[in-house]
């Protein structure tokens, strides 16, 4: 989601992007932080066939030391969590643990350890306790953002094909699963952390709109050619890719192309109102990103 949220930062009226937890040094911290790792999943394991990645635990381990610095640069404790509490922050876990996991047996046994709808609520228990560490350590104002119809990506419906079907449903109900518990788990956030706002941002339901109005004619093909042998899915080396890529939805087997996420991140922006009108009352020093 980092291109999509990028989107939405310039909606809020930011012209600089956030640095990544990499590079992010003093008062650059204050601008926010991309904590965000390619591949990476609410499982640890998730994405590691790729090679080595940073997973939402350890992400949260990195949120904490950055925590520490704005104390150190504000001054106190007491400071930092003021600042914190006026922070947006973006988190948009669950794909990976999908495509990268449980859609991988060759990889991974979580297929065979979990029917769909135990691996849905195995994710959210563990989702809901990463959540409650990024509240405990500051976190107020929190757009989760749901999962995507997976089944409707060029990668999963070459593998798994659609049998006359728009997308591979079976893969999409799974998903829903996941969005499903998601949802709830937002309101039982709201009801007991209850100074604290958690948004649920339906990206499906957002991805249902008219993407015509953006451009968008090809919504089930890549940009590039894809490869099919390492990092399958993602784009094959030294081929060039699609001329006209404004048109497509998918630049690979698995990413939006800059116009979806232009189109994702317009409605994304408007499902964050409630969090934005929040920050437009409680601060007088504007809206930060984390």
């Amino acid at each position: 989601y980092t291109y999509l949220i990028e989107f939405a930062a310039q909606f809020l009226g930011f012209d600089e992007f956030i640095p990544p937890f990499a590079t992010a040094r003093d008062q650059d911290i204050l601008m926010g932080v991309n904590y965000g790792s390619g591949g990476a999943g609410i499982r640890d394991e998730s994405g590691t066939e790729l090679g080595a990645v940073i997973s939402l635990n350890q992400q949260l381990l990195n949120h904490q030391i950055v925590v520490s610095r704005i104390g150190d640069l504000l001054g106190s404790k007491e400071e930092a969590a003021n600042y914190l509490s006026k922070c947006i922050y973006y988190v948009g876990m669950g794909s990976n643990d999908y495509i990268n996991n449980y859609l991988l047996p060759q990889y991974f046994n979580t297929s065979q350890l979990y029917t769909p709808e135990q691996y849905a609520v195995v994710l959210i228990q563990q989702y809901s306790q990463q959540l409650k560490t990024l509240y405990k350590d500051g976190a107020r104002k929190v757009a989760l953002f749901g999962l995507g119809e997976i089944g409707c990506t060029p990668a999963e419906m070459t593998n798994y094909g659609t049998n006359g079907t728009a997308c591979v449903e079976v893969i999409d109900e799974d998903v829903q699963l996941f969005n499903e518990g998601l949802s709830s788990l937002v309101d039982e956030l709201n009801n007991n952390l209850t100074d604290s706002e958690f948004i649920f941002v339906n990206i499906t339901e957002i991805s249902t709109g008219d993407a015509s109005a953006y451009g968008i004619t090809n919504a089930n093909a890549s940009c590039c050619v894809e490869s099919s042998s390492t990092g399958k899915g993602l784009c094959a080396p030294d081929l060039a890719p699609c001329s006209n890529r404004t048109l497509y939805a998918y630049w690979d087997g698995f990413h939006p192309t800059e116009v979806a996420n232009l189109f994702l991140a317009t409605g994304a922006y408007n499902a964050l109102a409630p969090l934005i009108s929040a920050l437009e009352l409680d601060s007088d020093e504007g809206s930060y990103i984390i």
